[in-house]
């Protein structure tokens, strides 16, 4: 019996699920945010933030275990000097999922995984322009 086992098969066997999830948070990392279908996104939710949680210590085991767990060197570099620093004071929760509409081929629940509002993409902010009236009196 499977009671209180939480893991997403996703349809896959264990090997390419893992391979899948790990690729899906090298581009999470590498991209900032990652368009999938809401089950992916939910089963990585759950190994990026506690890739995240290893790189906030950043000792070398850990190193070593989040590059075990990815296997791509710039992807665990790009954490442990960039994103993780970010989320030192952040106890938890460093990841959003953005619901989307279905997919058009086979009407698969779509949505975005992205980092929360501190390491998110700024958005760009409108520039104000000197009003006419000061113009004139100098």
């Amino acid at each position: 019996m499977r009671h209180r086992k939480r893991t997403a098969k996703l349809g896959r066997k264990s090997e390419h699920r893992n391979a899948m999830l790990a690729n899906l948070v090298c581009s999470l990392i590498k991209h900032k945010r990652v368009t999938t279908t809401l089950p992916k996104a939910k089963a990585a939710r759950s190994v990026a933030e506690k890739i995240v949680t290893l790189g906030k210590s950043g000792t070398l085991h850990d190193r070593r275990l989040a590059a075990a767990r990815l296997h791509q060197e710039d992807a665990v570099k790009t954490l442990f000097t960039d994103i993780a620093p970010t989320f030192k004071s952040r106890p938890g929760g460093y990841t959003r999922i953005i619901r989307l509409d279905q997919r058009r081929g086979d009407s698969a629940q779509r949505a975005i995984l992205e980092w929360v509002e501190e390491f998110a993409p700024a958005e760009p902010e409108e520039k104000k322009k000197p009003e006419p009236a000061e113009a004139e009196k100098k």
